[in-house]
């Protein structure tokens, strides 16, 4: 693919972005900026999420995912479902009552100012990373496919300075009155993208609809249900548990996420939205399986793949490069590298970049502008300010995070090891569970409890929580944890607050 093309295209589509920021954006005050003047189409929100709750990491993990699980990560999917409707029928209703523009604003009424700003500093901390991953693989992306072959000799720091201030453009004004609109684009796109990538794939096959199905449902890699092994990180109930804690905690305990929801007119229509986007999603990660299979189908087909014994157990994947070298490859990679190195057709490779673009940057732009009220509201309580001085202090503070999401990208680059970021990035769940613990306890007690020290029981979770998870096959038979591990950190937070409210006279608490 030629670089100027995808440059021409990537340049384009922020054009797009832009032109609905212009639009979405004009006399927007800082209410617009948090809570869209609550005047969102619910239907907009929802198609919106998609492209949110899902990231560029997504767009290639979960195709590259099927080679090693098969469709064993639609378990987790199904277990979402649970997990939406907690969050409609629990926390939406509880979020809208009180009229909270950050809902850990929700700690600070119930627990105390410690408990609120130990819950918002969590979701800082995981956002940063969690956004600064994102974006360092499209920077990557922008560096390996547009400015290396041009020859311009464009440092990577330049790159990543550009990528964060395209979304500083677009967001710096409207905030997430524009996002609700953008992130409709970008949703759009990245749908687009994976049913080319699709098209594509069956056309180079010759497959036609009843041929594309015949080979999905007869792969090696289709078993989508494993009830076998109790003690496997892919077993039934542990998958399906995990995906409905994860749903709350990663959406409903999200100020990312939620702040799109809190945009809605009224309740009514912020749960409409949220029961419409878990259905779309469910057929969505379908569609990134169903897109696996096929690309481990070709690859294998063409004599392009082979899965090869690693001398430290399990199997590594091995690519045939353009030079014609076998090379060992991360699953992450199939998608990429078959997509942009000419094995597929050249317009899927452009979609791909344009899909890629588009899914991490609409959960990047949201998480910008999610981090900048998190910390505006819960740190600065920028309120308290007549409307002319808060407009001043939101810009300065979404300034302030585009620089630290730079400056963290940047130290993902010089570690210069895919896996040390990985491991970073994978971190940050750990953060969700004092989140977790923090909303349980809030809503199943009705005790106050010692508020000071809720931040160390909320920074001791995480680290037991690793500790248990180091040493779960020696201590439990063989049990290793997988993604129920959110529950495990949120149950020792929960238990750490009970403790701290030992003592305490019980109070009629509303939750």
């Amino acid at each position: 693919m030629s670089p100027l093309l995808i440059g021409t295209v990537v340049a384009a589509y922020f054009s797009m972005l832009l032109v609905v920021a212009h639009f979405t954006s004009k006399g927007a005050d800082t209410e617009a900026f948090f809570r869209a003047n609550r005047q969102s189409p619910w239907y907009l929100v929802a198609f919106g999420m998609i492209g949110a709750s899902l990231s560029g990491v997504t767009f290639v993990s979960v195709p590259g995912w099927v080679g090693t699980s098969s469709l064993s990560y639609f378990q987790m999917v199904l277990g979402y479902l649970v997990g939406y409707a907690v969050i409609a029928l629990v926390l939406m209703p509880l979020y809208y009552r009180l009229d909270l523009t950050t809902i850990y604003s929700y700690l600070k009424q119930r627990l105390g100012p410690w408990s609120y700003r130990s819950g918002a500093f969590f979701f800082l901390v995981s956002r940063v990373v969690g956004s600064s991953f994102r974006l360092f693989l499209v920077a990557n992306v922008f560096q390996i496919t547009i400015f290396d072959p041009l020859g311009w000799g464009v440092p990577f720091w330049f790159t990543v300075t550009l990528s964060i201030l395209l979304i500083w453009l677009y967001t710096f004004q409207g905030g997430i009155k524009t996002i609700v609109w953008t992130d409709t684009l970008q949703t759009f796109f990245m749908l687009v993208s994976v049913g080319v990538a699709v098209w594509g794939l069956a056309e180079q096959m010759g497959l036609g609809l009843a041929g594309l199905v015949e080979t999905i449902s007869q792969s090696q890699f289709s078993q989508v249900f494993f009830f076998e092994d109790a003690q496997s990180p892919s077993y039934f109930w542990k998958q399906f548990a995990g995906g409905a804690f994860i749903a709350v905690v990663m959406t409903g305990l999200d100020q990312d996420m939620m702040q799109k929801n809190l945009t809605c007119r009224n309740l009514g229509e912020a749960q409409k939205n949220m029961f419409w986007f878990s259905l779309v999603l469910v057929l969505v990660n379908l569609s990134f399986l169903t897109l696996g299979v096929l690309l481990y189908e070709y690859a294998l087909s063409g004599g392009l793949l082979a899965f090869v014994e690693n001398p430290e157990g399990g199997k590594v994947l091995s690519m045939l490069g353009p030079d014609g070298q076998w090379v060992a490859r991360r699953t992450d990679d199939l998608f990429p590298l078959l997509a942009t190195q000419g094995y597929l057709l050249p317009v899927v490779g452009l979609f791909f970049v344009l899909g890629l673009v588009a899914a991490a940057y609409s959960s990047a732009d949201s998480a910008l502008t999610a981090l900048t009220t998190s910390f505006s509201v819960d740190f600065l309580d920028v309120g308290r300010y007549p409307e002319p001085q808060r407009r001043r202090v939101v810009r300065w503070v979404h300034a302030g995070v585009s620089l630290v999401l730079v400056l963290a990208i940047l130290g993902f680059h010089a570690l210069n090891d895919q896996s040390v970021a990985s491991a970073i990035f994978t971190a940050a769940g750990y953060t969700y569970g004092p989140l977790l613990g923090l909303f349980a306890f809030g809503l199943a007690s009705r005790r106050p409890l010692r508020d000071r020290w809720v931040p160390w029981v909320c920074l001791a979770s995480p680290v037991l929580t690793y500790w248990i998870q180091a040493n779960s096959e020696a201590w439990l038979g063989g049990y290793r944890f997988g993604f129920e591990l959110v529950a495990l950190n949120g149950a020792i937070c929960f238990l750490g607050l009970w403790f701290l409210s030992l003592g305490m006279k019980r109070q009629n608490i509303k939750p």
